[in-house]
């Protein structure tokens, strides 16, 4: 062995050193980003868009009351006491409103979620819309998908 070689460490490239320093940053960075971006901000509840997150978020959890207080009169009249279909792994996803003066759609995307089969759990998709009226100043949904429609026994007794 010669003086001058001092084994395998000497002849490394500093070059990759560097790149592998560069990528673990980058991997740090990136997971920074990720874990600290945070949730959107909800939407304004006295926006169209809010009254629906408010209401869907109602069905799901299963209070009928809270969310026929989101309800149209037109559309409690309409009740006749019994809910409709609701499943326990739906998902609601805000696709876009349009909002005039007395009326709005609110346009979501459904996703129904069921157990697991051969090749797991299955989704079916669907897209739909939440027809909202404003009544004294306030945005009332009037007809819902009818995945989330509710309607508790007493809304008869509603004013």
């Amino acid at each position: 062995m010669s003086p001058t070689d001092t084994g395998p460490a000497a002849r490394r490239d500093p070059t990759l050193l560097v790149v592998l320093g560069a990528l673990v940053v980058l991997i740090v960075v990136a997971l920074i980003v990720v874990f600290t971006r945070g949730q959107p901000a909800p939407p304004d509840p006295g926006t169209p868009a809010g009254v629906v997150q408010r209401y869907s978020t109602a069905v799901l959890a299963g209070d009928e009351e809270l969310a026929a207080t989101y309800l149209s009169p037109g559309a409690l009249a309409d009740c006749d006491g019994n809910s409709s279909f609701l499943s326990e792994d739906l998902r609601v996803t805000l696709r876009g409103t349009t909002e005039r003066d007395t009326t709005a759609d609110v346009r979501v995307t459904l996703v129904t979620s069921s157990g697991g089969g051969l090749f797991g759990p299955s989704e079916y998709q669907s897209d739909d819309s939440f027809d909202l009226v404003r009544v004294d100043g306030d945005w009332l949904i009037d007809q819902a998908p009818w995945q989330l429609t509710v309607c508790p026994g007493d809304a008869g007794d509603r004013p």
